[in-house]
């Protein structure tokens, strides 16, 4: 079978959902191309040669984009057979996606994804659309990343007023925690699968070779496998010393796992990524985060210790979320002295409840829910205080005239923080700022939890495919 398989968003990284399942399939002898629709266009020859279409959805922002280049891809071929893989396939029971694609599959999609493809080599026929999540333990291939675009064209080390190309793997899949604004739980229910260290060693391998110079470990959560994700580290500092890292992990392993940092540090781990989320301990607790603000302060002076930044994300909009709440988020950033960790997108990030949401179930969130927005994925909300959505409304102005004038991001923190302030009822320019110096990071702000931009909708919003 001719395979087309479509990214449409991977947080700015070269698409490894594209390149482990066509390993996988070309494992079992099927043909397959690539689109990535975040640097490429939708080519219509493509999309002719193709016998099935395979689209990854691994987080809220790829759905949406996804759900576009299905519209396009059915508005040219309309027999044409497309299955949704990844993540987001699990949180999307929803009758515009069902009626546009043939198969939803989540969880460990490979196998099922190759099973559905020579499905349709034995019977072309169409069938009714048909969703499962597969938590099977299978083998891993190595990704194939020939057909991709280069690094080149993906996000970037920035580091100490330098670029660098960087490379993103995942050595294990799902989560052992059920925090019920995440979508993992859903396909997950607290399971992790394990990706073979030889398979990740040899994915790195191949990244290296095409220029990357640090790595993105794309697990939900690092150390949720704490002995294989040192292991992986290790050698990966054994083949490469010169190579450095970043991973992303919960506030709570930062502190149980406090032994590791030294080794972590060692073998090149430049910044950790964790959801901290809000300070309020009542939203900690709806969210089901498992730390406390304190705890939240304690991870950064732990990692710094070791010569390790946190780039925290940050859910201040939610239903029970107040100005103050935010101003406190501010405050806390400065208090240690995070500004240059943080991304300014970060302070407008809002809750997104999509269905089959973990949250759907706690009562607290029942007073505030709307009806479902089959166009965003989400039900809508309503803050519990008023001034809310008329905040978040100026902070997302700010932040998207900073991004277009070019404004550094410590002028738009201090915009951001009166803003903020003189909402909560305390007007008042920021006190001093403390070290303000960009920390390392990659230059892609986005993170998944988030809203695609019009420009990303746009891109897949109808018109013809440019071949």
């Amino acid at each position: 079978m001719r395979v087309l398989l479509i990214s449409t968003y991977e947080l700015g990284h070269q698409p490894l959902h594209l390149a482990s399942p066509a390993a996988a399939l070309e494992a079992g002898g099927h043909r397959v191309r690539c689109i990535d629709l975040s640097v490429e266009q939708l080519d219509r020859d493509k999309i002719d040669w193709a016998e099935a279409v395979g689209v990854s959805v691994p987080m809220h922002t790829a759905m949406r984009l996804a759900i576009g280049a299905g519209e396009q891809i059915r508005a040219i071929r309309p027999r044409l057979p497309i299955c949704f893989y990844g993540l987001y396939a699990a949180v999307s029971d929803d009758p515009t996606i069902g009626g546009l694609v043939d198969r939803l599959i989540a969880g460990e999609y490979e196998s099922e994804l190759a099973e559905w493809v020579e499905a349709l080599g034995d019977s072309p026929a169409p069938r009714p659309a048909t969703s499962s999540i597969d938590l099977g333990r299978h083998e891993f291939h190595t990704p194939s990343r020939g057909q991709l675009p280069p690094l080149e064209r993906y996000a970037r080390l920035e580091r100490d007023g330098e670029e660098q190309l960087a490379g993103y793997v995942e050595a294990s899949h799902g989560c052992v925690h059920k925090c019920r604004h995440c979508p993992v739980p859903v396909a997950y229910d607290g399971r992790i699968r394990i990706v073979g260290s030889s398979v990740v060693m040899t994915d790195i391998a191949q990244l290296v070779a095409a220029g990357a110079r640090h790595i993105t470990f794309g697990d939900p959560d690092f150390l949720n496998g704490v002995k294989h994700s040192l292991g992986v580290a290790r050698e990966l500092h054994r083949r490469f010393p010169e190579v450095t890292f970043d991973c992303t992990t919960k506030v709570e392993h930062i502190l149980e796992h406090r032994h590791v940092w030294p080794e972590l540090s060692e073998y090149g781990c430049l910044f950790v990524i964790s959801a901290f989320e809000s300070l309020n301990p009542e939203i900690l607790t709806y969210l089901d985060k498992g730390h406390t603000a304190d705890e939240a302060a304690q991870a950064v002076g732990l990692l710094r210790e070791h010569g390790i930044e946190i780039r925290p994300s940050w859910l201040p909009f939610t239903p029970w979320a107040t100005p103050r709440d935010i101003l406190e988020i501010l405050d806390f950033v400065i208090a240690n002295e995070m500004v240059g960790n943080v991304d300014p997108i970060q302070y407008t990030i809002r809750l997104l409840v999509p269905k089959g949401s973990l949250l759907l179930d706690r009562p607290e969130i029942a007073p505030y829910l709307q009806d479902y927005d089959r166009d965003r994925l989400t039900y809508d909300w309503q803050a519990g205080d008023p001034q809310l959505d008329r905040l978040h409304a100026e902070l997302a102005e700010i932040v998207e005239a900073g991004v277009a004038a070019e404004v550094d991001s410590v002028s738009t923190f201090r915009t951001l923080y009166r803003a903020v302030a003189d909402t909560a009822g305390h007007s008042a320019d920021p006190a001093d700022l403390g070290d303000v110096e960009p920390r390392p990071r990659l230059t892609e702000a986005w993170f998944c939890c988030a809203e695609p931009t019009d420009i990303q909708l746009a891109s897949v919003a109808g018109g013809e495919p440019v071949s």
